[in-house]
């Protein structure tokens, strides 16, 4: 089954696209998702009316998603954690912990597109990428501190 891509999807291609694929996954996925339409000669012919309205949606949300990654590129990101004995964090730092940080500075980003391979367990310097766009990825560099205990009063 041919199909034309509405939106970008990462194992077939970007919006605009025609592409062959399983008669089943184009009519009980890509289709109902509105990720996709079948691609019968009335739709090819209303594509190819579109194709410079799907360009310049695509080239706009670029734009933005660079935009973003100058932003995110630029932030001071400190995340202080409470530590034992030989400076060894009590838990981690992970993806949602990072989604907080930049929900915070007002940037909503999804915490899927957080690309952190594994947690941070240790104190120190880290860079991680966010994929904002297929064709942008910002590097969210950032320092993880112990936490300051409060002393009890006697």
């Amino acid at each position: 089954m041919k199909v034309i891509l509405i939106e970008a999807v990462p194992s077939l291609g970007k919006s605009g696209d025609v592409v062959q694929v399983a008669t089943g996954y184009g009519r009980n996925f890509l289709i109902p998702k509105k990720l996709a339409l079948e691609a019968s000669s009335a739709n090819v012919q209303v594509l190819a009316g579109q194709r410079e309205t799907f360009l310049k949606k695509a080239d706009d949300q670029k734009r933005w998603a660079a935009e973003l990654a100058i932003k995110i590129e630029n932030l001071p990101c400190i995340l202080t954690r409470q530590v034992g004995e030989n400076d060894k964090l009590f838990g981690s730092v992970t993806t949602m912990d990072l989604q907080e940080f930049l929900n915070g500075q007002g940037i909503s980003v999804d915490r899927r597109k957080i690309l952190l391979s594994t947690p941070i367990k240790s104190l120190g310097n880290f860079t991680v990428p966010v994929k904002l766009h297929p064709d942008v990825i910002a590097h969210l560099k950032g320092t993880v501190t112990p936490a300051v205990a409060e002393k009890k009063k006697t």
